[in-house]
């Protein structure tokens, strides 16, 4: 294959996946003012609901405008020879392979980001404050961008570091030293990453003594499930839009519930979605998409061995010589109908096990809290309940609203 075919190639994923995005987009949006079905139509009143519509109306738009100006920048890039331009800057500085690939990815994300962060700044404080849901100062989205770049040059540096260091000793069997690091590094943060990386972001305290503590006390002792560490975050640093998660295991296990979820919800709606949480647990569901990670993973990088090697990936990309980066950049573009493939399959999964641990939350606990629970965060973050199958099919990793309840009431 010539290095210009493979070019166009490249061209044609990217233009084929922002049509299928905006066709999938299109289809949604012509739900939004859909009438709620019966189930769901106490969630907002007529108000309520218009605001809804509102606020859908206005992230469609800001999509849209979005991604369209990321694909003519994206394809710019390609056509005006910028990964050339980008890769000649690196190698002024040095010719140490890890060097210059740090350097170069370090000029493309961090132009990338320069040029969405305007994006991203209305987003916060434009579209996000009109709806009452931006509870972030300048000063931290600032901060956060910092703290960002930071990570991103620690642990992103970091990681391409080693797998080029890798590929320089090992050549194509570069992938087995490279699964592995990244199968640790996955396991470490799942552990660790409440304890070692949230804290960056947000404040975490002990949830207080009090009714709340004792009701999911005596649920986890209820159903065996040893939690001695439950945390609330402070959300509402950020936005009134409200959430809860679970990570870790063994000692390292954790429960942490957003500050605004407790403002939220009654005692019975937040064990409620603890349960939910636990279900996860019990169900094995954090292991399995752990262990799916590390396999996929391990699978892509596979693949990437076999490919690496050609000269024509970086010559596809206007790049005479052959390097890990460039070819590593080509090599991304054009697993990508792959990937999507494999998310697809994470994302019915996912929405399977949300499913699951629904049930278990209403055969260890009670459903009809957590149906109301549902209800509540649907309405205080403004959620689409009447999204069409197409979108949820392809970008949901949770069922609809409807979908939840009606497993519920079954």
């Amino acid at each position: 294959m010539k290095p210009t075919t493979l070019f166009y190639i490249l061209i044609a994923i990217l233009i084929l996946s922002f049509i299928i995005d905006k066709i999938l987009d299109a289809l949604n949006t012509k739900h939004f003012d859909d009438k709620l079905p019966e189930k769901i139509a106490d969630v907002y009143d007529e108000a309520e609901y218009k605001k809804s519509q509102a606020y859908k109306k206005t992230n469609a738009k800001f999509s849209n405008l979005t991604s369209t100006f990321s694909i003519i920048l994206t394809l710019g890039f390609f056509f005006l020879d910028g990964f050339k331009y980008v890769d000649d800057f690196a190698r002024s500085f040095t010719n140490n392979p890890i060097l210059v690939a740090l350097i170069f990815f370090g000029v493309i994300i961090l132009g990338a980001d320069i040029l969405t962060t305007p994006f991203s700044y209305y987003k916060t404080f434009v579209i996000e404050e009109k709806f009452g849901f931006n509870k972030s100062t300048k000063k931290t989205f600032w901060l956060d961008k910092l703290k960002g770049w930071l990570m991103s040059l620690i642990l992103g540096g970091g990681i391409l570091a080693l797998i080029i260091w890798f590929y320089q000793f090992a050549g194509a069997d570069f992938w087995i030293y490279a699964w592995v690091l990244v199968a640790v590094f996955s396991l470490f943060m799942n552990m660790f990453y409440a304890k070692l990386i949230v804290p960056l972001f947000n404040k975490q305290t002990p949830l207080e003594d009090g009714e709340l503590k004792t009701a999911i006390e005596k649920y986890a002792k209820k159903v065996g499930f040893t939690l001695n560490n439950i945390f609330v975050i402070d959300g509402s640093k950020r936005s009134t839009k409200a959430n809860a998660y679970f990570s870790g295991f063994g000692t390292q296990k954790r429960i942490t519930l957003f500050d605004t979820l407790i403002n939220d919800l009654n005692t019975d709606e937040i064990v409620a979605v603890l349960a939910h949480e636990v279900g996860h647990y019990k169900r094995k569901h954090i292991i399995f998409n752990l262990a799916s990670s590390i396999l996929l993973t391990g699978f892509t990088l596979f693949i990437l061995s076999l490919f690496i090697n050609s000269s024509i990936l970086s010559e596809a990309l206007g790049v005479a010589t052959p390097s890990f980066h460039i070819g590593l950049i080509a090599f991304g573009i054009l697993y990508s109908p792959i990937s999507e493939i494999t998310g697809l399959f994470m994302n019915y999964m996912s929405r399977k096990f949300e499913y699951q641990a629904d049930n278990y939350a209403k055969e260890t606990f009670a459903g009809l809290p957590l149906i109301t629970s549902l209800k509540k965060l649907s309405k205080n973050s403004l959620s689409n309940l009447t999204p069409h199958p197409a979108y949820v099919f392809m970008h949901y990793s949770h069922p609809t609203l409807l979908e939840r309840i009606e497993n519920l009431e079954r």
